[in-house]
């Protein structure tokens, strides 16, 4: 689905974590050494995450997002206002997500199998999603909402 070769940026479906991940440290006058431990990663993951050699995945995003207090939706290109609305910390439970793509699904009337051709992926991908057996890919989550047209929040929520 994501495609990356060397020094190509992950810029799909306005996919800007790769920009604005380094933006993000540097405006707060942090090190990489810094962010690191903040977040609790080797240095050769972050330096990937931040050259778009690997997605961030969404436990590590969300973990980003609560530490630097910024939108989820901001760091997925989604929005361009950086500060979060919601002052709650944002946590990652598989059964409300599960239940979120499932209530989306059903919204707009898609079988599994519809949704998984839309996403570019498996009836299997889309089912263990909802049944909160797998943790859903970043990529996946800004598929969901560039194709829906809606905030991550309404997946994470």
């Amino acid at each position: 689905m994501y495609k990356i070769r060397d020094n190509e940026k992950i810029t799909k479906g306005g996919f800007m974590i790769v920009e604005r991940l380094k933006a993000i440290r540097c405006r707060l006058g942090l090190s990489q050494k810094k962010m690191i431990e903040k977040l609790n990663v080797s240095k050769s993951t972050y330096s990937r995450w931040e050259t778009g050699e690997k997605i961030i995945p969404l436990k590590h995003l969300v973990n980003f997002c609560n530490e630097m207090h910024i939108s989820i939706d901001y760091l997925l290109g989604i929005s361009n206002d950086k500060k979060e609305k919601n002052k709650k910390a944002l946590e990652l439970n598989l059964e409300k997500i599960g239940l979120n793509i499932y209530e989306l699904r059903k919204k707009h009337n898609l079988t599994q199998k519809e949704l998984a051709e839309k996403l570019n992926t498996t009836q299997s991908t889309i089912s263990s999603y909802e049944n909160g057996k797998t943790i859903l890919l970043t990529a996946f989550l800004c598929d969901i909402c560039t194709q829906f047209k809606i905030s991550a929040l309404e997946i994470l929520k």
